[in-house]
């Protein structure tokens, strides 16, 4: 293999599928990213078994072939490369690849291109197409709630399926719960419930990050796969049933709290400055349009803060962690957000002024 190559286009491809890649592997060949070169282009591939991604980019092909080479190291050596450099790829007369880029002069180990693992792709039963940021909004405004105890796997992802004539995004980690829908898309109508993995929601929210482009899907019963310009991820799906979310969607919450987001996220963010760090615990007290933050820490002493809101119900006394109240006020986009509340046991629901598609639930703490 012998290729030339601009350092932009090399060290786009390579961040785009270097993330993949684990920075401890008992698998060497897992460390590495597949080269392959042929017809006018460079077609990087890296896997962890579970997700699998390639990227294509145009290349100056002097003789075709393919290898694998250290991952992060080759990135790192692009990414340290001056702006506007031809850099050269090529199999050196010992099995290493020189890479040359003016004065610069590397050569790294190779493994076989052919010990490579490959993630068989058939069976997609379902294949429809979303505009890159119709898929970026779903997952903002859920990854948030996305948790991180790898004892209720079932949970380590987001859970879309169709509901109602709606493409419906859902993630929970017991405390809060996000969900956000748009129309659906042609040919998802009967699409099953799937959970798509933190790390696989990560990485194409990371390739779609800038692009206003349509991402096409295609899923199975154990995989899904994101088609996005040159790029293809295909990941496996979390095997496990979503909870039945809906039953923790609070229906009857009658004292409703009309909020400036800005405001509110601001003052949380101040009292919480003195909050214990396990709970992080922060108490609203209603009133008569009257809104009172506290946060009692026996260590670290008190804070207290008045607000001027909408709020015409009888008096409630409520708590919140303050970063899960910071998370949902992050996703407002509308000026005001209002809680639907009902007790200092019940969840809150809290909508947004300007975004009719979207929810959340907040589990109260006690205070």
């Amino acid at each position: 293999m012998k290729i030339s190559i601009e350092r932009a286009a090399l060290l786009t491809a390579l961040g785009h599928v270097q993330n993949v890649v684990e920075r401890r592997n008992t698998i060497p060949i897992l460390s590495n990213v597949l080269m392959t070169a042929k017809d006018g282009a460079l077609t990087l591939v890296a896997t962890d078994l579970d997700i699998e991604i390639s990227e294509a980019t145009s290349a100056d092909v002097d003789a075709p072939g393919d290898i694998t080479a250290p991952a992060h190291t080759l990135y790192d050596i692009a990414r340290k490369l001056p702006d506007g450099a031809q850099v050269s790829l090529k199999i050196g007369a010992d099995d290493r690849l020189e890479v040359d880029a003016g004065r610069s002069h590397f050569t790294l180990p190779l493994l076989p291109a052919g010990d490579f693992p490959k993630m068989t792709a058939d069976g997609f039963t379902h294949n429809f197409v979303l505009k890159a940021g119709e898929l970026r909004r779903l997952i903002d405004k859920t990854k948030f709630a996305i948790s991180t105890e790898e004892t209720r796997y079932y949970l380590n992802g987001i859970y879309m399926h169709a509901h109602d004539g709606l493409l419906r995004a859902v993630a929970t980690d017991g405390h809060r719960l996000a969900l956000s829908e748009m129309e659906l898309p042609a040919g998802a109508a009967d699409l099953p419930g799937v959970i798509i993995p933190r790390k696989t929601i990560a990485e194409i929210r990371r390739l779609i990050d800038s692009g206003d482009g349509e991402v096409s899907l295609s899923v199975s019963e154990a995989k899904i796969r994101f088609h996005y310009g040159t790029a293809v991820l295909t990941s496996k799906l979390i095997d496990g049933s979503f909870p039945d979310y809906e039953r923790v969607i609070p229906k009857g919450n009658t004292k409703e709290l009309v909020i400036d987001n800005a405001i509110f996220a601001k003052a949380v963010d101040r009292v919480a400055t003195i909050s214990a760090e396990k709970s992080r615990s922060v108490k609203l007290s209603l009133s008569q349009d009257s809104l009172a933050l506290a946060v009692n820490n026996p260590e670290h002493g008190n804070a207290h803060e008045d607000l001027m809101v909408d709020y015409s119900a009888e008096p409630l006394e409520i708590g919140f962690n303050a970063k899960y109240l910071l998370d949902v006020a992050g996703q407002i986009e509308g000026r005001d957000a209002t809680f639907y509340l009902d007790s200092p046991a019940a969840p809150a629901l809290v909508k947004d002024s300007e975004d009719p598609s979207s929810l959340f639930v907040l589990m109260p703490l006690r205070v």
